[in-house]
């Protein structure tokens, strides 16, 4: 999941006015664990309604969370059961279910879903289809555990909305006392992994383009090395993530959503032709390779950031859960779609089958170079709407230590510029492409899939709120060990890869 919708952040007072918030953007609260004390909750307008068709999330004052009621509060028991934190969302013109359903979508469908065939490669054909399903269940049950989560704490703090790292917060200062000491820590934690997350898929972004762009040049001009693509986007990109309003980006933005749409439909047209039989590819792949299919797996579900900003903005939030609500029905069509996506893809090329399904089209045929040229061009248009969560998330720890207005703006500048060549540093450093969407599924991805969720459930209903002989606690604790197993050897694995691309 890697393509999010912006967001509108309506508190950071001490931002840019014309500065536009991103999808996964916390509150002012920085990776240090600071917060704003002069909050105020302001509407949110409809994302129907806004410029950029935008996706709003209201990120509530940390100290006034702290006047809320709490579980030792003599008052909570009453006050959070009458409490319905929905009916108290400010909304202006809340989204529709179809809305939701868009977003959803398209919060989930990105880079991801063309590097499916390569995670089939690392588990066989038969391992990655009921893998896959299964690792789209595991997400999806833990983006419910999330929204539940949010809703428990909102009903606790009588609050109307949560984001994410404000749940993890809050689950942690409102939990069982030994553990309250760590909520800064977890928010920081949080936040430290949505950074690492975005910059991960920016580094994906640079290596997916110069990996496509080097095909199409070296199939009707001249061979070059994928670092020299890479030092020619450069520019380029640092100047398009210069753009502090994402007014401007908007018609770029649609123009990379047409490009995908386009793109992956013609991918289809050359996989689903002269399919070879089930016993031309392997069923199942040796256990040292399914980390990287792991971290494939994980990379391409991880949707997880952009459920709760989905759900807070609807009109009838209680049609986002349940077994066919929002997101089951949206979910099932993503999993669904990843695994055509791969299931093919890998049936169709086997073992010869590249990070990107897009590098397997046939070079002698123009609407195969066609396609990689559209699927480059909307990725590298994408990479702007990445770029804006670490910006989000760390610029405001950046003005808070420069005085004067004009210091604040180079120094956001400063800060565009070297994240910009940080990420590109990456990608020189590492061309391999599926080994980087593999590295950065497995460390930041799993962790906020497959950790946070669980951990949070469990603070936040420990210890009466956890089932009958615990069996909540036994499900969250298996879930929390497949995705620190998957986070260690799969980060293992793709080093070891990285490392040596030989390396099987």
């Amino acid at each position: 999941m890697e393509d999010f919708t912006p967001l509108i952040n309506l508190q950071g007072s001490r931002r840019m006015k014309n500065e536009r918030e991103p999808l996964l953007s916390t509150s002012d609260n920085s990776l240090d664990g600071s917060h704003n004390e002069h909050q105020h909750l302001l509407a949110r307008p409809d994302l129907r309604s806004s410029p950029e068709n935008m996706i709003v999330d209201v990120n509530n004052d940390n100290d006034s969370l702290s006047q809320s009621a709490s579980k030792d509060d003599p008052a909570y028991g009453s006050a959070s059961e009458t409490y319905d934190p929905s009916m108290h969302r400010t909304l202006e013109h809340p989204t529709t279910n179809m809305d939701t359903m868009i977003h959803l979508l398209k919060g989930n469908i990105g880079t991801g879903i063309l590097a499916m065939p390569d995670a089939f490669k690392n588990a066989g054909l038969y391992v990655g289809l009921f893998g896959t399903l299964l690792m789209g269940a595991i997400c999806t049950h833990c983006m419910h555990m999330l929204v539940r989560c949010s809703h428990e704490l909102c009903r606790r703090l009588q609050v109307p909305s949560l984001n994410f790292a404000e749940v993890c917060y809050r689950s942690f200062e409102t939990g069982p006392m030994g553990m309250r000491r760590y909520s800064n820590l977890a928010r920081s934690l949080v936040n430290m992994f949505l950074v690492i997350t975005q910059l991960g898929f920016c580094c994906v972004y640079f290596v997916f383009v110069a990996a496509n762009l080097k095909e199409v040049v070296a199939h009707y001009f001249f061979d070059l090395d994928t670092r020299v693509y890479l030092l020619l986007m450069l520019v380029p990109m640092v100047l398009l993530n210069l753009v502090k309003n994402l007014k401007f980006l908007t018609p770029v933005s649609l123009i990379a959503a047409c490009l995908t749409v386009a793109g992956l439909a013609c991918t289809f047209y050359f996989v689903l032709q002269d399919l070879p039989n089930t016993h031309s590819v392997k069923p199942w792949a040796s256990w040292a390779q399914l980390p990287l299919y792991f971290g494939t797996a994980v990379y391409a579900f991880e949707g997880i950031g952009i459920v709760l900003p989905l759900e807070n903005n609807m009109k009838t939030p209680e049609d986002f859960g349940g077994w066919t609500g929002v997101l089951n029905t949206g979910m099932v069509i993503v999993a669904c779609l990843y695994t055509a996506v791969g299931f093919f893809g890998y049936l169709k090329y086997g073992e010869d089958v590249q990070g990107s399904i897009t590098l397997n089209l046939p070079g002698d045929q123009f609407i195969a170079q066609l396609v990689r040229i559209m699927m480059a061009l909307a990725i590298f248009f994408s990479y702007g709407l990445q770029f804006y969560v670490p910006i989000s998330i760390l610029n405001p720890s950046i003005r808070r230590r420069l005085h004067s207005e004009q210091a604040q703006l180079i120094g956001e500048y400063l800060l565009r510029v070297g994240l910009v060549v940080f990420t590109f540093l990456l990608a020189a450093m590492i061309p391999n492409l599926g080994a980087v969407i593999s590295l950065v599924g497995a460390v930041s991805s799993s962790t906020l899939a497959l950790i946070f969720p669980p951990l949070i459930e469990i603070i936040t209903f420990w210890p009466d709120g956890l089932g009958r002989n615990y069996w909540v606690l036994w499900k969250d604790i298996a879930i929390m060990t497949f995705g620190i197993c998957g986070f260690v050897f799969g980060t293992y694995t793709s080093v070891a890869q990285i490392i040596n691309p030989d390396l099987h």
